[in-house]
């Protein structure tokens, strides 16, 4: 089984002034994530604007960041979508690509069903030999896959290993590591529920905030596992603060202002996404220069 780590970082897709993919910056990026806390990252997820690269975008985003850091970190690709016959296509190129992994979202706008999640799921499992790793985030799919449904796909489709917890559901997660078989691995999906969501069944967390925090963040995870409680709980504590600002507008804008402060320029969203408000700009230069990254 492949260990994917406990600090994977959903990584930001570079553009250049024109929103072309900024390729020499993706890579730059990439390890430098790499020598900063990462032991993964996630390729095209919703922090790599994945709903507006295009399919041959995505594939090079794969190859470009696989041959940059795959000798020192595992990529996992983000090949989900609302179309289960989509989903199946992306992730078959992303193997032969040769990416380590799969993160596959729950299908948004469309509103399935628990059986319809659990149908899209085993489909996608069956036709790749990749480990998968479920993402579930009710605020952007509008729909939340069941502690319940999680478990029967784990059981019944034994290269879906994990879960990308965004559920922002504590309780949620405690019942979901209950019910899923052993070796099945949790990550907390958002930053700020990281250490409760470990204190329940976690293992680490998929993050947004590593780009800019990345060693303190897995400094954070190593000292929960270490049993060192208060330790994490300080760390998490002073990080607060950035895990919050990074999300007062439309990920991931915040965080790219936030890596162009700390001399990792990786351009603008693309639209619909914009550039955070300069009053939110100065917050998050703020928040910056209270932690000393800045």
């Amino acid at each position: 089984m492949v260990n994917f780590g406990n600090v994977l970082t959903a990584m930001v897709t570079p553009f250049k002034a024109d929103l072309s993919v900024d390729w020499a910056g993706a890579e730059k990026l990439a390890q430098y994530l790499a020598a900063n806390g990462s032991d993964a990252l996630v390729i095209h997820g919703t922090t790599g604007e994945s709903p507006t690269l295009t399919h041959e975008e995505e594939f090079e985003l794969y190859r470009v960041v696989k041959k940059a850091v795959g000798g020192r970190v595992k990529v996992v690709a983000g090949t989900g979508s609302n179309s289960t016959a989509t989903t199946i296509r992306s992730s078959q190129e992303a193997e032969k690509i040769g990416v380590d992994g799969l993160l596959v979202v729950v299908p948004y706008y469309n509103k399935p069903s628990q059986e319809g999640m659990y149908q899209h799921f085993k489909a996608v499992a069956q036709k790749t030999k990749l480990p998968v790793i479920i993402y579930n985030i009710l605020g952007r799919c509008v729909v939340n896959m069941l502690p319940e449904t999680i478990a029967r796909v784990a059981k019944e489709c034994p290269n879906v290993i994990g879960l990308k917890d965004s559920a922002a559901n504590v309780e949620q997660t405690k019942k979901t590591a209950g019910l899923v078989p052993p070796g099945f691995t949790i990550w907390s999906g958002d930053d700020s529920l990281a250490l409760p969501m470990m204190q329940v069944g976690a293992v680490g967390v998929i993050s947004v905030a590593s780009h800019i925090a990345g060693k303190e963040i897995a400094a954070m995870v190593a000292a929960f596992h270490a049993g060192e409680i208060k330790k994490a709980e300080a760390i998490h504590e002073r990080l607060l603060p950035l895990f919050n600002v990074l999300f007062i507008a439309p990920n991931p804008a915040p965080v790219k202002y936030a890596l162009e402060l700390i001399g990792y320029p990786v351009g603008k969203p693309r639209l619909p996404l914009v550039e955070p408000t300069d009053g939110e700009k100065e917050q998050i230069k703020k928040v910056l220069r209270d932690l000393g990254f800045v």
